[in-house]
């Protein structure tokens, strides 16, 4: 434990009370202050989406609200201003923070003392000896997965995993519900804003009129919780009357119901207010107490257990250098309209669908950013630095650590499979099936030439001509090779998909 008056440093990501209990690691004294640094420059590198921006600082001030006179609060230029401000020279702890930027500010800091990371299922060390007995190459999400849950005992009846399965995808990838537009689930938590909100959207006004700090996207009232009273209210709303229907449909998309059975708790985690190990408990305690089935209760602990954690995991093992990863060699610059969350200038209607969610809301489920956003930046071979800023940048639930192997990694097989075993991305054929985003489209799935040409289908075959030979040699994608193979007008496909392609300036 820290020295009972050393203050202690939070950062806006750790804002949960798991990040002030005393504990083995030399967590804070109970009575510890406590400094937390609003720093301007954040905004001022990147432009962020302005309901991004709202929540953070919504989070923070609310934050040092709960916390009263405990806390000093500063509005600063800079972190180390800030700290300055707050405490001079005096020595100061902080919880591994959840970037690499962040990390070595700290550790550049003499008077810093970096304690072990919260937040997370797992510590670093366990996840190194895990991964140092497996091939470097082959560090797969699954394999980890299983792990995990022994490890933790988490959906397990004694040796066995829950339902006697441990992957219950089977059941978990319906498409949706042909004739409808929404799912019927219940409706998610929602906030209420109060004067705190009314001061954060006040100060980033003022910051764009006069201060050159920019955002994108639309601002609107708060969707996601930045209190954690707030963040159990969903929690109970999702495990008590969402939960039951994620499973089914979880990879399905409708237009007019981007939330579906979704949890809307991925902004809660990342921001501190909920701790993973509370909310992978909850789902497992609704199955055994029959009000939910193993094949939703297992997807959702998946994505905590498995899939987030398993993405900070490789975020710290994989190195500083997996930043730079390019193996397909792409670096077209992703046009203005995607930048500028533009959806209005996008004929495609499940593209513009899903980024007007985007611009609107700050979010969108898996399967959107994955075989929608991610899958059409990939077919144009846009450079998956870009495309990873601009995730990192656009979702309110995106920080360095989720969005660099997510989408270098899984999106845009930047990595040449170090995390996945195959590109993901697919013809109109997928989105389809998958959704009711094609319905009314000017385009059709089916069509790979002429005016009515989807350009997801031009652009996979398109994808699949330029990379042929990493494919062919994949065995997960040499039968899409084979397909190429057999069309009889690929010069006519390549030259329908040109009307999709932004050149560099």
């Amino acid at each position: 434990m820290s020295e009972p008056h050393c203050p202690h440093w939070l950062f806006g990501d750790q804002l949960g009370p798991h990040f002030l209990t005393p504990g083995h690691d030399g967590g804070p004294a109970r009575d510890a202050p406590v400094v937390l640094i609003e720093a301007r420059s954040v905004f001022r590198r990147r432009r962020f989406h302005r309901a991004k921006a709202q929540l953070v600082l919504s989070a923070m001030r609310h934050r040092a609200a709960e916390l009263g006179d405990r806390v000093r609060y500063v509005r600063a230029e800079t972190y180390r201003e800030g700290l300055r401000e707050a405490i001079g020279d005096a020595p100061v702890t902080v919880h591994h923070p959840t970037s690499r930027a962040a990390l070595r500010l700290v550790r550049s800091l003499d008077q810093v003392r970096v304690l072990p990371a919260r937040g997370f299922l797992l510590p670093h060390d366990a996840f190194r000896a895990w991964a140092d007995g497996h091939d470097a190459g082959r560090l797969r999400q699954e394999d980890f997965y299983h792990w995990v849950r022994r490890e933790l005992d988490l959906l397990m009846d004694g040796d066995t995993p829950a339902g006697g399965r441990w992957n219950h995808d089977h059941a978990n990838r319906e498409p949706p519900p042909r004739g409808t537009p929404t799912l019927g689930a219940p409706k998610p938590y929602r906030p209420h804003e109060d004067d705190i909100d009314a001061e954060v959207r006040a100060d980033l006004e003022r910051w764009e009129r006069h201060d050159g700090v920019r955002f994108v996207g639309r601002d609107g009232p708060r969707r996601f919780p930045a209190t954690r009273r707030e963040a159990q209210s969903a929690l109970r709303r999702f495990t008590e009357h969402r939960l039951t229907g994620f499973g089914a449909h979880e990879d399905a998309m409708l237009a007019a119901d981007p939330v579906m059975s979704h949890s809307l708790l991925s902004s809660s985690l990342n921001l501190g207010l909920l701790d993973p190990g509370e909310v992978v408990t909850a789902a497992e305690n609704a199955w055994r107490a029959g009000r939910a089935p193993v094949n939703s209760v297992e997807g959702f602990v998946r994505q905590i257990a498995g899939w987030r954690e398993y993405v900070w995991q490789l975020y710290w093992y994989f190195g500083e250098d997996y930043r730079q990863l390019n193996a397909l060699d792409h670096h077209v610059r992703p046009p203005t309209w995607f930048l500028d969350l533009d959806a209005d200038a996008v004929t495609a209607r499940c593209l513009a669908t899903v980024l007007a969610q985007v611009r609107d809301t700050g979010w969108t489920h898996h399967i959107p950013r994955l075989m929608i956003l991610g899958s059409f930046a990939l077919q144009r071979g846009w450079d998956p630095r870009v495309v990873t800023d601009w995730f990192h940048r656009c979702f309110v639930d995106g920080y360095d650590w989720v969005m660099l192997p997510n989408v270098t990694g899984m999106s845009q097989y930047a990595d040449g499979g170090r995390m996945t075993t195959k590109p993901y991305t697919s013809g109109g054929a997928y989105i389809h099936r998958m959704s009711d985003l094609c319905d009314g489209c000017a385009y059709r799935p089916g069509d790979r030439t002429g005016e009515r040409a989807c350009p997801y289908t031009t652009g996979y075959w398109s994808f699949v001509h330029h990379h042929r030979t990493l494919l062919a040699a994949n065995q997960r994608t040499s039968r899409a090779v084979q397909g190429l193979d057999r069309l009889k007008d690929v010069e006519d496909v390549l030259s329908t998909d040109l009307r999709w392609d932004e050149r560099p300036p």
